[in-house]
């Protein structure tokens, strides 16, 4: 594969999370996007057949790269499983309190939008949260095994602690403080006592 091509798709990728992130799906266009990663606009469709696909692939991406750095705080047996929930979940409080406040968090930003305008980019939103959650219950599964935790049904577990953090995370975007994050974290330490 021709790296500079690679390149050039992967710069129109991270130019649009970043104004995406900060602005929404539809208050971002195309010419905002290219004209920020200095890109002329047949490159854009030479890697992305509409905007609808750009939306998909970045999300894809998203996801996968969210996946790999669960599958790297999540996959260390020497910690017990408890503990590597806590630190997900301190993370992502921590992101809040140093200014992240969703901006980099697409599923945040972007769900309730992008529900309603693209049933494609729903359904990748959709799956890409299905993979989190199902890496959140494997999690909570090896605890049961280590005997760090002691849930019932680690499916439903996970779906609810990612629920619970996802309503936080809007209210702290409403709010502009992270009371409900922090609100979120008792709440999480209370489903997850041992």
């Amino acid at each position: 594969m021709n790296v500079r091509r690679d390149n050039t798709r992967q710069l129109i990728l991270d130019t649009g999370h970043r104004l995406i992130a900060a602005r929404g799906f539809a208050g971002v266009g195309l010419a905002e996007i290219l004209a920020d990663a200095q890109v002329p606009k047949g490159s854009f469709y030479h890697y992305f057949g509409s905007k609808e696909q750009y939306g998909q692939t970045l999300l894809q991406g998203y996801f996968d790269t969210c996946v790999l750095q669960l599958d790297q705080l999540f996959d260390d047996p020497a910690v017990p499983a408890r503990q590597r929930l806590l630190r997900y979940w301190q993370h992502w409080l921590s992101a809040h309190d140093e200014g992240c406040d969703g901006r980099r968090c697409l599923v945040v930003k972007l769900s309730a939008e992008v529900a309603d305008l693209s049933d494609a980019m729903r359904v990748t939103l959709r799956d890409g949260t299905e993979r989190v959650i199902g890496r959140i219950a494997r999690c909570i599964a090896a605890g049961r095994t280590d005997g760090s935790l002691c849930v019932v049904d680690p499916v439903a577990t996970a779906r609810t602690l990612y629920s619970l953090w996802l309503g936080a995370s809007l209210l702290a975007k409403l709010h502009r403080n992270s009371d409900a994050l922090r609100e979120a974290m008792v709440a999480t330490l209370v489903i997850l006592d041992p």
